[in-house]
């Protein structure tokens, strides 16, 4: 089972450390792979006044010292070409390039990803299946990953638009993404709770629901989670009502490892 866990953005070293300190520890008490996941730039923010993050190059260096600090792998968002070309100045400190759901078919986007994988800046290439794409779409994703092992690009489901600020899991797509493609497949359980732009100018969420998901994904074969966890969600600059509170991490953890 691979798990991965942060909060939604960067926000110090001191913060990350913390939150990556306690996932790992879970995550190793229970023999799950651990990524931490942090964003330096939230790009797509539903207003103009909402927090995006400190950037990239703060983030890179920190996440740098979090894996010497306690040899995490890490997981990030790049917007850009011209963001995952500049990963080339931060050797070693991203595991996995993160496409954003909104970006999963921008084709140059991608195909960048796929040159920093193979000039080995990258471990990992993990593409999040839009909001609005039908699973059977995916495969077109996946036209432009070609020279890339199967293993190692991974599709993330967060849920599909369903009327107005609501997304639904839909656990049949899913199932055709386990069955069709020979990518790891990953759940995203608590962006998949989001309500976009729900709260007007921010994005509002159902936290509570997240567990049951990610349960619910387990039982139909997903082997791989995405969560956003937080000290404070109530408090965080973006995500918070559908992230996680960290003292939960562990009896989430526990539960789809147990089921």
């Amino acid at each position: 089972m691979r798990i991965i866990a942060g909060p939604c953005q960067h926000e110090s070293y001191d913060h990350s450390l913390m939150i990556a300190q306690h996932c790992k520890d879970i995550c190793d008490q229970y023999g799950v792979e651990y990524f931490f996941k942090a964003s330096y730039d939230k790009a797509n923010r539903t207003s103009l006044e909402s927090k995006r993050g400190i950037g990239m190059s703060y983030t890179l260096r920190d996440f740098l010292k979090l894996k010497d600090a306690l040899g995490v792998k890490t997981l990030t968002d790049f917007h850009s070409v011209q963001e995952i070309f500049n990963l080339s100045y931060f050797w070693g400190s991203v595991d996995v390039i993160q496409i954003p759901a909104f970006l999963c078919r921008q084709t140059d986007l991608i195909q960048e990803a796929v040159k920093t994988y193979s000039a080995g800046n990258a471990k990992y290439i993990n593409i999040k299946k839009g909001q609005f794409l039908a699973p059977w779409d995916v495969e077109g994703i996946l036209s432009k990953t070609k020279n890339v092992p199967h293993d190692d690009v991974w599709i993330t489901e967060r849920g599909t638009s369903f009327g107005y600020n609501t997304l639904v899991v839909d656990f049949t797509g899913i199932c055709y993404l386990l069955d069709t493609y020979d990518n790891p497949v990953v759940f995203d359980a608590t962006h998949s709770v989001q309500r976009p732009g729900g709260n007007g100018a921010t994005s509002g969420g159902n936290r509570q629901y997240a567990h049951r998901l990610a349960k619910a994904a387990k039982a139909v074969g997903v082997d791989n989670f995405f969560f956003e966890v937080h000290d404070d969600p109530d408090n965080a600059p973006s995500d918070g009502p559908n992230a996680l509170y960290l003292s939960d991490f562990e009896n989430v953890v526990q539960s789809l490892v147990n089921k």
